[in-house]
């Protein structure tokens, strides 16, 4: 059975971005990549810190309004539409409400082969990730290292912490062939 979308599950800093990239060079086919991190890039800057869209408070706690879970079901909806038209998708994802964020995806991907796959990183690894890339709040990390996983069904489990991208791209990529 073709698997129309790889979805990637982890917490800030676990690794799921680098992932995504090496998984685009494993494949033997291209892939398209879309993450929650550009969904958010373009959201009205309005609903950035706001209760209507995306609140990060000081400690790394993420809660979304109304007009921000809108979009989302939108932003899903575009991206079935293109794994439906035939485009593999990867999807780089930080499932806040776990198994409810999985039931929001399904939803949206019905009657596409997903593969689901945990990106665990130990949350000293992932911490020490977000301090040197300077461009999280601190304690995201920390906060969201197993909050993501909580509920959520997977296919496949990799350690980002202790195994290379190149080696867990290889790992999933046997999964899709």
């Amino acid at each position: 059975m073709t698997t129309h979308v790889i979805a990637l599950n982890g917490g800030s800093s676990s690794g799921t971005s680098t992932l995504a990239r090496a998984l685009q060079d494993t494949l033997a086919a291209p892939w398209l990549t879309f993450g929650v991190d550009a969904f958010i890039a373009a959201l009205p800057p309005r609903l950035l810190s706001s209760p209507d869209g995306l609140l990060l408070g000081a400690d790394g706690q993420v809660s979304a309004g109304p007009a921000f879970r809108a979009l989302e079901t939108g932003w899903r909806h575009g991206i079935a539409a293109t794994a439906r038209a035939g485009t593999g998708v990867i999807l780089d994802e930080v499932l806040l409400g776990g198994r409810a964020g999985q039931d929001g995806w399904q939803s949206a991907l019905e009657g596409l082969n997903v593969l689901w796959v945990g990106v665990r990183c130990a949350p000293e690894i992932a911490t020490a990730r977000e301090r040197a890339r300077g461009d999280r709040v601190a304690g995201m990390a920390a906060s969201q290292a197993h909050l993501v996983h909580q509920g959520v069904r997977y296919d496949l489990e990799v350690d980002s912490g202790r195994t290379s991208p190149a080696d867990c791209a290889r790992e999933i990529a046997e999964w899709v062939r």
